[in-house]
Formats: structure tokens, C-alpha cells, sequence
């Protein structure tokens, strides 16, 4: 299935309004992925087959620059949603992760999550939000 667009996804609700501001493609990997060390986290951690994810992440090889709606489970990932971004958030976003060599994939910064979740009408980025 092919990712959807801005449109597409601002009107699906239930998706909206099920992503996870505070994920990160790193913490993603901890806990999804069975050589994580998610078992040392407390509560923060994957209870079944069923628990799933809604996150965004920038690949920094895709042009012209896009925030990537992920949906990560224990079994798969799925790219749900491709957003173009602007230049400056793109740049940002590098920046504040710094170069990666080898990795090319970054969590949004706080104004990039602020940004999206604007335009797809979705609940509100908190201050409390890790970035």
C-alpha cells in the first residue's frame, strides 16, 4: 500500500491521534526489536504482539526532505505516511541530531512535532514532550 499523503492522513482520526510525539527511532529499536534492551526500562516496554507505535522520523537521504508516519509493532514496520517538510525543518532536524554516518534516520525536533501536528489537526505537542 502506498504511503499516504497529508490529506489522507489528516483524515484518518484514529491514527492522528494515536502518535507518539515523545518516540524516537532509537527508543523505537529498544523496545520493538528483541536484541533491545528494553527489559531494563521499568514499564516502558512492549507487553504483546498487539502493542504498536505511531511515529514520525526524517530520513536525511530523501529529497525533497519528508516527515515519515512509521507504524512499528514487535513483527513489522510500516511507512504510513509521507509529509513534505520545509528546508529550514529539515536542516534543523539534522543539526540538533547531529551527523549520523551510516544511520540517516532522526526523530523531528519540538518544532517540527509542533508543525505537524498543526497541519494534520492532530491533539496538541506538550511542553512536557521530549524532543
Amino acid at each position: 500500500m502506498p504511503a499516504m499523503n497529508i490529506d489522507e492522513l489528516r483524515a484518518q482520526r484514529e491514527v492522528v491521534n494515536q502518535i507518539d510525539w515523545n518516540m524516537t527511532p532509537e527508543k523505537a529499536v529498544d523496545m520493538y526489536l528483541e536484541w533491545g534492551a528494553s527489559w531494563s526500562r521499568g514499564n516502558d516496554f512492549v507487553r504483546g504482539d498487539e502493542d504498536e507505535s505511531y511515529y514520525f522520523v526524517i530520513y536525511d537521504w530523501e529529497t525533497p526532505p519528508q516527515a515519515t508516519l512509521l507504524r512499528r509493532s514487535s513483527k513489522d514496520v510500516e511507512e504510513l505516511a509521507k509529509i513534505p517538510i520545509e528546508q529550514k525543518h529539515f536542516l534543523q532536524t539534522i543539526e540538533e541530531g547531529g551527523i549520523k554516518p551510516g544511520v540517516g534516520v532522526y526523530p523531528p525536533t519540538k518544532d517540527l512535532k509542533i508543525w505537524l501536528s498543526n497541519v494534520l489537526s492532530g491533539p496538541p505537542v506538550s511542553e512536557d514532550d521530549e524532543d
